[in-house]
């Protein structure tokens, strides 16, 4: 897929800039950042209802190389800037995400570069957060747990977990899913053990950033676990995960509910019940 680097775009931007009888550059404000914003939540909306399609994909890049561009389209106060860096990351985050959900992860990995280097720029922590912690998700899908944990700890270690309980607890319910990956049965019990314990801390009232209030729940929570205890071979448990889920998903979590589902008739298959999980199947 061709797509224009960082370097590549802005060095582009700032000949075109300084290229004589051009027009005078307009002011970019926040509005400019609203609009993207909008344009993010359409983003966040598509995947929950298609999970990582190609398209979604590349609708997220073009739009992190248009928030990209508008640095260098106008003037702009820091405040500004640093917004419109924050929207090109949380776009190729977005990028990120679903060329891992379909396991297109050597382009996820250039999505992840490229997200990295802007939300360094942004300076913006929940950003961060999600890429790394988006990270590690890729990693496990991977088969490489060492690496997952090497980049949800990114996450984690963020600042931002020890102000917001309810990053903290993403944070360690992606651990535990790693943990069970690894076989490690313990940390898993302990890593959702905390998880929950901080989601029952975190304040409904506090701000958060669009992408994690779309998401991140109770249900959430034991979609996690669920996956982590099929991954122990724990099937009863992960069954027990299922059925949470189910009761709380909200209804745009549309791939979310199918992936539950499909991962419960796994359970009720592991455990002899073929009838049963035929019926879940269908």
């Amino acid at each position: 897929m061709k797509r224009r680097t960082l370097v590549g775009s802005i060095a582009a931007a700032a000949a075109a800039a300084a290229a004589p009888g051009t027009a005078s550059p307009r002011r970019i404000g926040m509005s400019d950042v609203n609009r993207l914003n909008k344009r993010f939540a359409e983003i966040i909306a598509s995947d929950h209802r298609h999970g990582g399609q190609l398209g979604i994909e590349q609708r997220a890049a073009a739009l992190a190389d248009e928030a990209l561009n508008l640095q260098n389209a106008g003037s702009a106060t820091q405040r500004v800037r640093s917004n419109l860096y924050a929207s090109a990351a949380a776009f190729r985050s977005s990028a990120m995400w679903a060329a891992i959900d379909g396991r297109r992860y050597d382009v996820a990995k250039a999505h992840m570069r490229e997200a990295q280097a802007l939300a360094e720029m942004s300076g913006d922590q929940a950003i961060k957060f999600r890429i790394w912690s988006h990270a590690g998700t890729m990693y496990r899908h991977m088969g490489r747990p060492a690496d997952a944990l090497a980049a949800n700890d990114v996450a984690r270690n963020l600042h931002l977990t020890r102000r917001d309980p309810l990053f903290a607890s993403l944070g360690l319910a992606r651990q535990g899913a790693i943990h069970g990956t690894a076989q490690d049965r313990t940390g898993t019990r302990r890593a959702f053990e905390q998880a929950q314990d901080a989601m029952l801390r975190a304040n409904p009232a506090d701000y958060r950033p669009v992408w994690m209030l779309a998401f991140y729940d109770q249900a959430e929570l034991d979609s996690l676990a669920l996956s982590a205890h099929l991954a122990l071979g724990d099937y009863s448990t992960a069954e027990y995960h299922a059925h949470r889920c189910l009761s709380a998903l909200r209804p745009h979590i549309v791939r979310s509910r199918a992936i539950t589902t499909t991962r419960l008739a796994h359970a009720q298959l592991a455990q002899g019940d073929p009838d049963a999980a035929t019926a879940t199947a269908m």
